[in-house]
């Protein structure tokens, strides 16, 4: 049994403990860890883990879309809501496949269904890869939603959105895509 001291010198140290430590903070614009930027930055969590691999996309002849990014890095956190308008553009037509290049740095393959075949070494990088296998589109940096889509248009031979996606900011952290001009569910 706890001594009544004992009790009260472990609950001034847990108070102290919890009013010294600031508070949590995220930063879009930095190369800070924040935790998973599609949940935090876009509010999509559904994006990671992805809910297929390239191996199985490829097997079932579906287009796919790469998109190699690292929860520590400014230039991903800042493509993020992109990627979450990609899901919001194509939904279940494409196989989306977000990855953390965590995962794959050092991995030397030839391997066309493994992911680290295509990726260049900088982020983030967007591949768009058709049902036979074929790169669309290979590109760094910040890719136009745009380009992304006329890419898969290609890769997929479904027509491009009917609608435009822009991307709202709530505040310094938070972003969203949205479909302007949306009329009808894609089919």
């Amino acid at each position: 049994m706890l001594r009544p001291y004992l009790v009260k010198a472990l609950l001034t140290l847990a108070a102290v403990i919890l009013i010294s430590t600031g508070p949590v903070s995220a930063a879009r614009d930095t190369d800070s860890y924040d935790g998973n930027i599609y949940p935090i930055y876009t509010g999509n969590g559904s994006l990671v883990p992805p809910s297929t691999s390239l191996a199985n996309a490829l097997e079932n002849k579906r287009t796919s879309v790469l998109v190699f990014y690292l929860d520590d890095s400014a230039a991903s956190k800042a493509f993020a809501p992109v990627v979450s308008g990609i899901k919001l553009s194509w939904g279940p037509a494409i196989d989306l496949i977000p990855l953390t290049t965590d995962e794959i740095q050092g991995k030397n393959t030839n391997n066309p269904k493994e992911p680290s075949t295509y990726w260049h070494g900088n982020i983030p990088q967007t591949v768009v890869i058709d049902g036979n296998g074929k790169v669309v589109l290979d590109q760094e940096g910040q890719v136009p939603i745009e380009t992304i889509n006329k890419a898969v248009s290609i890769a997929s031979g479904l027509p491009e959105p009917s609608f435009t996606i822009s991307i709202k900011s709530f505040n310094e952290y938070n972003s969203e895509p949205s479909k302007d001009g949306y009329l009808s569910p894609r089919k």
